[in-house]
C-alpha cells in the first residue's frame, strides 16, 4: 500500500513538473531562433503568456523581484576598439570582400556612437523594463490597487540604477498612489549584488563549482559550420590582419548577437544568419551553463534578502507591497541554479541533458525573477508562493501538489535549509 501511494505521488510530481517545463528548449528555440543569443538575448514581453489562475480564496498581496539591467551596449570596449582596428587595416589592404566592405563602411559610420555608448543601457532597455513593470501591475492588481509602499534596489553600475527608473517610474504611472524609494548604495549590495568588492559585508561561499557535466564533455559532439565559413565571408585573406583568428571569429559573433539591443540590426547584413547562431546553441549553452553554476552559492545573500523581507511582509512588521531589486547576469544566472528555478540545479553527469534543465536565454537581457505571494481570505498565516521566470510559470524543486502555487511553509523551510548548508 505504501508502495503504491509512493508510486502515484512520484508520477503526480512528474506530471507537475512536465507541465511547468512545456514545450522542450529546442522547439522553443526553433520558434524564436534569437534565443542563441543566449545572455545576449534582448527579453521579450510576451503577451499571450496565460497565467494559472489562483486558488479559490485567495489573493496576492506581496511580490519578491529581481531582474538584470536591460539591453545595453556591449560591457567591454575592447570588443569595437578591435574591429575598429580590423576592419580598418583590412580596408587599406584591400582583404575585404563586398560583404565585408558594406559591413566596414556600417561599422565605422556607427563607431563613435559604439564606443561612446559602451556598457551603457539603451533604448531597448528602458522599453524592456517598462514593459515588464506594467505587465506586472496588469497581472497582479490586488497587490499595487489601495497604493502603499514599496523599495527598489539597484548594483551601483549606471545601466542597472537606469533600468530600477525605467520600471518603477512605469508602476508610478500605473498608480500614482504608489510611494517608491530607490536605492542604489553600498547598504543594499548585499540583497542585490554580495559580490561587489564595495560591499562592506564580507562572505565566504564557495566558489568556481565546477558542474558534473564537464568529465564527461567528451560525450558531447557538435560541429561549427559558422566558424568554418565566417572569415571568407568578410575577407579575402586574413594574411597580416591583426588578431588571431578565434578572436576575431568570437568578436564578429558577439557584435552581431548585440545588435538588436543597441538598434543596429542588419549592420552585417547575411555575414552571419540567427540560424547559423541557433545551430551552435547547445555547445554555447554548455559553456554558459558552467559559468552560472559556479558562482551559485556566493548568491546566498540574495535568497536570505528574499526569505527575510517576504516573511516581513507575511507577518506585518513591514508594510511594503514589493520589493524590487536591480543587478545583473553574473547575479541572476547563479541565483537561478542556487533555486532550482525550471530545475537548473540538476547538475546532470550527461552533457547533452544540460539544455534540459538550464537554457541561456534565460538568463537574458532584462530577465528577471518574480515571487508572487497569496493569502487566504480564510487564515491569514495561510500564504501561497508562485514563481515566474521572465514572465512565465516556473518550477521549484519545493515539493507541491499544486503548481505552479507552493505552500510558503515549504518554501521557506526547503531555500532556509539550502542556504544553512
Amino acid at each position: 500500500m505504501k508502495k503504491s501511494f509512493l508510486s502515484v505521488a512520484l508520477m503526480l510530481l512528474l506530471v507537475l513538473t512536465t507541465m511547468g517545463q512545456g514545450i522542450s528548449a529546442l522547439d522553443r528555440l526553433k520558434a524564436d531562433p534569437r534565443r542563441a543569443y543566449g545572455t545576449d538575448y534582448p527579453y521579450k514581453q510576451t503577451s499571450t503568456v496565460k497565467l494559472t489562475k489562483a486558488p479559490s480564496g485567495y489573493k496576492p498581496f506581496y511580490i519578491s523581484h529581481y531582474a538584470r539591467h536591460g539591453s545595453r551596449y556591449y560591457w567591454s570596449s575592447s570588443l569595437y576598439k578591435e574591429l575598429d582596428t580590423l576592419l580598418t587595416v583590412a580596408h587599406q589592404k584591400q582583404l575585404l570582400t563586398p560583404a565585408g566592405e558594406e559591413f566596414c563602411k556600417k561599422f565605422m559610420a556607427a563607431k563613435d556612437e559604439l564606443q561612446t555608448g559602451v556598457e551603457e543601457l539603451t533604448e531597448v532597455g528602458w522599453q524592456q523594463h517598462q514593459g515588464i513593470a506594467r505587465t506586472m501591475y496588469n497581472n497582479f492588481p490586488e497587490v499595487f490597487k489601495k497604493g502603499g509602499n514599496v523599495l527598489a534596489i539597484s548594483s551601483l553600475v549606471g545601466r542597472c540604477v537606469i533600468s530600477m527608473a525605467a520600471f518603477c517610474q512605469e508602476l508610478v504611472q500605473c498608480n500614482p498612489k504608489l510611494e517608491i524609494r530607490e536605492q542604489s548604495s553600498r547598504f543594499t549590495l548585499d540583497g542585490v549584488v554580495p559580490t561587489d568588492g564595495r560591499n562592506p559585508v564580507k562572505h565566504n561561499y564557495p566558489r568556481g563549482l565546477r558542474p558534473r557535466y564537464e568529465k564527461n564533455r567528451s560525450m558531447f559532439k557538435a560541429e561549427d559550420n559558422l566558424r568554418k565559413n565566417l572569415l571568407q565571408r568578410v575577407f579575402t585573406s586574413t594574411e597580416g590582419l591583426p588578431g588571431h583568428k578565434y578572436r576575431i571569429e568570437s568578436n564578429l559573433i558577439s557584435l552581431y548577437t548585440s545588435l538588436p539591443s543597441i538598434d543596429h540590426e542588419g549592420m552585417m547584413g547575411d555575414i552571419i544568419t540567427d540560424q547559423e547562431i541557433a545551430d551552435r546553441w547547445e555547445a554555447d549553452n554548455l559553456g554558459t551553463y558552467s559559468w552560472v553554476f559556479g558562482p551559485q552559492y556566493q548568491m546566498i545573500p540574495i535568497l536570505q534578502d528574499i526569505l527575510k523581507k517576504a516573511a516581513a511582509a507575511i507577518d506585518g512588521s513591514s508594510d511594503r507591497v514589493a520589493d524590487l531589486r536591480f543587478g545583473h547576469d553574473t547575479c541572476i544566472g547563479p541565483l537561478t541554479v542556487l533555486m532550482g528555478i525550471n530545475g537548473a540545479d540538476k547538475d546532470p553527469e550527461d552533457p547533452n541533458e544540460v539544455k534540459n534543465c538550464y537554457q541561456s536565454w534565460e538568463t537574458c537581457k532584462a530577465s528577471n525573477i518574480q515571487l508572487i505571494f497569496y493569502r487566504s481570505k480564510k487564515a491569514a498565516d495561510d500564504i501561497l508562493v508562485k514563481c515566474l521566470m521572465n514572465g512565465e510559470e516556473a518550477t521549484l524543486p519545493v515539493p507541491t501538489t499544486s503548481y505552479p502555487y507552493y505552500k510558503w511553509t515549504d518554501f521557506k523551510k526547503f531555500y532556509t535549509e539550502r542556504c544553512n548548508k
